[in-house]
């Protein structure tokens, strides 16, 4: 505790004043000594003590609170920043999630102008009912499935029904043909690109995988992919994992892979044009999608379907087909299969007049020694998109053409008849 100190001396000299002072005295009183000012100065310097005493006291409390207050605001503000990067991550999780949902938008934008948009698969024969039992036995899975089966035949739809049994029927079920995608764009549609990844790439894009994250992904016509991006998808499959070209950045998903083709892979495989690896991780669970000739039974309930859908786009009302006609259509043994009806029901819709329906093409009668297993699939396919040339006189596009009764692309029927070789002579 400090004492307040008065010299008192009969000196009056300004330097001893200035080093009384200097020394610690708080005042300096000459000689001679009026106990009356010496009690006013005692009484005013002890006060003053006092004062003095009560700030410094006062300036400890407020440097104790600025500094607990500095310690509240440092953890307020860190507390701010973690809340404004997880803004920042949530808000980063807001914008991929709209992303991916944009894509999905505008990919069932694009699912909606798909003239095959079917609702159900319809029939009752057994071997249809086969399939949708096999179809049942897996769609609560994740497993991969293998879909086989010739051109026409439904794959696309078996898929579907996959899709919509199964946990994941909330989401998407995304699309790829990758026999109607050009070897140099398949790529960048499966696994997106980045800005400048080539020549023309202006803006990101998601890869259909991506679109697929949470759903379903389905690789119509696999045996078609080019053999330097089978070793990609098969990571995928493995692993859940690609990039997109242009970038370094690994992108994960969870996405439900159901393939289908109509060419034998194994076979494939033993050519050199399909990885083995590859084979193995699709041919999981495989289903075989009957063709027409062996569900005739189905045929009226088909015939009753595609005529009422035509003739109703077509404003027209149909609703007799003779007997002889829907003869004629159970003995044909349609190579184009369900695909193959559609356009000859169309074509006869269109022929039809009045109520009746009146066919315009010549069926022919399925030989008594016909044999669909005698042939590949891929020489199957050969003969027939050759029949239908040789039918249309080479006609390859336009009204009445080869690609409308096969129900392709103008651009993937030539892309078929040069991979199997197929040439006017």
């Amino acid at each position: 505790m400090q004492i307040p100190i008065i010299f008192l001396t009969g000196r009056s000299d300004v330097e001893d004043e200035k080093k009384g002072l200097e020394l610690g005295a708080v005042d300096y009183i000459t000689k001679p000594i009026s106990p009356s000012i010496v009690l006013a100065r005692v009484k005013n310097h002890l006060a003053m003590k006092v004062m003095a005493d009560v700030l410094r006291d006062q300036n400890n409390l407020l440097e104790v609170e600025v500094a607990k207050r500095t310690g509240e605001l440092l953890i307020a503000k860190e507390e701010a920043e973690e809340k404004k990067q997880l803004a920042e991550n949530s808000l980063a999780e807001i914008r991929k999630l709209q992303e991916q949902l944009e894509a999905e938008r505008a990919y069932l934008q694009e699912e909606i102008k798909l003239e095959y948009n079917y609702t159900k698969i319809i029939g009752q024969s057994d071997a249809l009912k086969y399939v949708l039992y096999k179809v049942q036995q897996i769609a609560s899975s994740d497993t991969t499935v293998l879909i086989l089966g010739e051109t026409g035949t439904g794959k696309e739809l078996i898929a579907r029904a996959v899709h919509d049994l199964s946990l994941r029927n909330k989401r998407t079920l995304v699309k790829v043909n990758c026999a109607a995608l050009p070897a140099n764009l398949i790529e960048s549609e499966l696994f997106g690109h980045e800005k400048g990844a080539f020549t023309g790439s202006l803006s990101r894009h998601q890869g259909r995988f991506e679109v697929a994250d949470g759903g379903t992904f389905f690789l119509d016509e696999i045996g078609e992919l080019p053999l330097d991006l089978q070793g990609k998808l098969l990571r995928v499959l493995q692993d859940g994992e690609f990039e997109r070209l242009g970038s370094t950045r690994t992108i994960k998903v969870d996405t439900r892979i159901i393939a289908a083709t109509n060419r034998n892979l194994e076979e494939e495989v033993s050519k050199g044009r399909f990885r083995e690896d590859l084979w193995y991780r699709l041919n999981v669970f495989p289903i075989t999608s009957p063709p027409l000739r062996d569900r005739r039974d189905d045929i009226p309930l088909l015939v009753d379907f595609y005529v009422r859908k035509i003739a109703k786009r077509m404003g027209k009302t149909i609703d007799i087909i003779p007997v002889l006609t829907m003869d004629a259509l159970q003995q044909y043994h349609w190579p184009g299969n369900v695909r193959e009806l559609e356009n000859v029901l169309e074509r006869a819709v269109i022929n039809s007049s009045g109520p009746k329906l009146r066919l315009i093409d010549e069926l022919k009668k399925t030989p008594k020694d016909f044999s669909p297993s005698s042939k590949t699939l891929a020489a199957m396919e050969h003969d027939y998109i050759l029949e239908v040339l040789e039918h249309t006189q080479w006609k390859i596009s336009g009204k009445n053409s080869a690609a409308e009764i096969l129900g392709l692309d103008r651009s993937t029927l030539r892309a078929r008849m040069s991979k199997l070789n197929i040439q006017k002579t």
